[in-house]
């Protein structure tokens, strides 16, 4: 191990936030308010540093959107971390605001990248077709949409979409970013209060890819589209102006999973490889 990485600790953060105020994960120009900037604030106050220690995330959410098991992880200098982390987490407690909350803060072991390491992400998108509205005290996490939904038939198009695939049609292009990636579950279910709620899991996401996939299903589920339409648009690659983002408020990021930790440095090399699909052509 060189001087230079054993002078420093890398630990992970287990996190939450309701994202309504914030605009997104990633810290941004102009002063306006972000999840990391504010993290990343409060531990430079509170462990009294003269400089700023960057975080990194599983998944960077954007504007609106919510996080109940986000992770990340900061490399603080050794000394640092031995004098303030029997009272960190209380600390950041005490700095942060209330809309962002620190749960855990832990020496990350060998080999662990919150971003690269991950094996999957798990989100949920909230919504309802109550004729009557959203549930006042839930109107920041669930969509309101205002025709009936007919699950079942959101379910049957939700298959045709699993498995690995080139999810350009669902997603904002970012150049030279792939996007390709493996949706291992995607399913509905409508709770007793009348929320449904869509379970959607992959490997990772491009940019806007949840939230284009709910705008297909909410276009199946209210009858404007047949169950075989998102796999269509899927097939054909290229973004459709049927397909809409929905809103960000309905989307929380649940949790994030991990390998084994004798794994995490091979999995942190193998997701750092940009992805073709089977039989595709360099150019």
């Amino acid at each position: 191990m060189s001087d230079e990485v054993a002078a420093f600790v890398r630990v992970r953060l287990d996190l939450s936030y309701d994202g309504r105020e914030f605009s997104g994960w990633a810290k941004q120009a102009g002063g306006r308010r972000t999840v990391q900037g504010e993290i990343e604030d409060a531990l430079r106050t509170v462990t009294r540093s003269p400089e700023t220690y960057e975080l990194t995330v599983a998944g960077r959410t954007d504007a609106g959107v919510h996080a109940r098991g986000q992770v990340a992880h900061v490399d603080l200098p050794r000394e640092v971390w031995a004098e303030h982390h029997v009272k960190l987490l209380k600390r950041l407690a005490g700095r942060l605001s209330r809309d962002v909350r620190v749960w855990a803060l832990r020496e990350a072991p060998s080999g662990f990248n919150a971003r690269f390491s991950a094996v999957w992400r798990r989100y949920a998108y909230r919504v309802t077709d109550n004729p009557g509205g959203v549930d006042p005290l839930l109107r920041g996490h669930v969509l309101w949409h205002d025709w009936p939904l007919d699950v079942d038939a959101m379910n049957e198009a939700a298959r045709g979409l699993l498995g690995e695939h080139d999810f350009a049609a669902y997603c904002k292009k970012r150049e030279g970013a792939t996007t390709i990636r493996t949706l291992q579950e995607l399913s509905l279910v409508r709770g007793e209060d009348g929320i449904v709620t869509a379970t959607v899991r992959a490997d990772a996401f491009c940019h806007n890819m949840v939230r284009s996939l709910i705008g297909a299903l909410l276009f199946v589920g209210d009858g404007h589209r047949t169950p075989d339409w998102p796999a269509k648009v899927l097939a054909a690659g290229v973004r459709d102006s049927a397909v809409h983002v929905v809103r960000p408020h309905g989307l929380t990021l649940e949790e994030v999973g991990y390998p084994a930790d004798e794994l995490l440095a091979a999995r942190n090399k193998e997701a750092r490889n940009r992805r073709t699909l089977p039989g595709a052509g360099c150019c």
